[in-house]
C-alpha cells in the first residue's frame, strides 16, 4: 500500500487526524509499516556517513578532516576562489565556513586576499601546504572512485547516478509534502 493511499484512507483519518499532525501521521505510517532499512534515505545516509568516515579516517593521517579536504577540493590552484562562492560548492552556512577557513588558515593551509577589483570580496588562496594537501584529498577522492568503478559496473553506476539526480530534483521541487492532505 502507497503512504498516499494510507493517507487518504477514511478509516486512518478518522482515527488519527484529530489526534495528529500530517507529519506525525506519516511517522506512525512509518514506525507501523516500514522498517528503517526499507526507506530510501536510511541507505543514503548510512552510505554518506560510511564515506565521510573513511574520508575523515584517511585525512587524520595528514592532519585534516574532510571538510578541509573538501574545501581544498573547491578552491582555485593558480587564482584562488571567492570565499563566498566556497560555503554554496560546500552546502556550508556562512557562519561554519568561517570556521572553516580560520581553521585551514590556522593550519597553514591557506591565506586570504583582499579581490583588487572588488574591495569588498576576499580571495581564498592556497599555500604549497595547502597545494600538497589538496593533491592528497584529490588523490583520496579518486582512489575511492576507481575502487567503486571495480565493483560496481558502469550500468549500474548510470542507473545510480540517475537515481540520484532524479531524488535532488524532486526535493529541490520542494513539493513533496504538498498533497499529503487533499
Amino acid at each position: 500500500m502507497l503512504l498516499t493511499e494510507v493517507m487518504c484512507s477514511k478509516k486512518i483519518r478518522k482515527k488519527y487526524f484529530r489526534k495528529y499532525s500530517a507529519c506525525r501521521i506519516i511517522f506512525l505510517y512509518l514506525r507501523i509499516r516500514l522498517k528503517r532499512e526499507e526507506t530510501i534515505d536510511y541507505h543514503i545516509k548510512t552510505a554518506w556517513h560510511a564515506i565521510a568516515r573513511m574520508y575523515n579516517q584517511q585525512a587524520m593521517k595528514y592532519d585534516g578532516t574532510m571538510s578541509i579536504g573538501y574545501a581544498l577540493l573547491n578552491i582555485s590552484s593558480e587564482e584562488g576562489t571567492a570565499a563566498m562562492k566556497i560555503g554554496p560548492l560546500m552546502g556550508l552556512e556562512p557562519r561554519s565556513l568561517t570556521r572553516l577557513l580560520q581553521s585551514m588558515e590556522e593550519k597553514g593551509l591557506i591565506f586570504r586576499q583582499v579581490d583588487k577589483n572588488d574591495k569588498r570580496s576576499v580571495k581564498v588562496l592556497l599555500t604549497n601546504e595547502g597545494k600538497k594537501m589538496k593533491e592528497k584529498s584529490r588523490e583520496t577522492v579518486l582512489r575511492f572512485n576507481e575502487a567503486v568503478r571495480e565493483e560496481v559496473s558502469t550500468q549500474k553506476l548510470n542507473v545510480f547516478f540517475d537515481v540520484v539526480q532524479t531524488i535532488n530534483q524532486l526535493v529541490e521541487k520542494n513539493s513533496i509534502y504538498d498533497k499529503v492532505l487533499q
